[in-house]
């Protein structure tokens, strides 16, 4: 379930910018398809990977990974 909603976020902050996946994909130094399963909730990012995302969509990781705090 968590990597579903870590995909979605990402789609979402991806789509928000009007970037492509394989324009997200360079910045992240993986192939597009790579990326896309990430997207997909396939593929689970490593946490270096999980950094390097939150600073692309300059988020941060509890936002990518759905916590909400009170």
């Amino acid at each position: 379930m968590l990597k579903e909603e870590v995909g979605q976020r990402l789609k979402e902050c991806r789509l928000g910018l009007g970037w492509s996946q394989r324009e997200v994909a360079a910045k992240l130094h993986v192939a597009q398809p790579i990326y896309q399963r990430f997207e997909k909730g396939i593929y689970e990012c490593s946490y270096e990977q999980l950094k390097e995302l939150c600073d692309i969509y300059d988020v941060s990781a509890d936002y990518l990974l759905g916590r909400r705090i009170f």
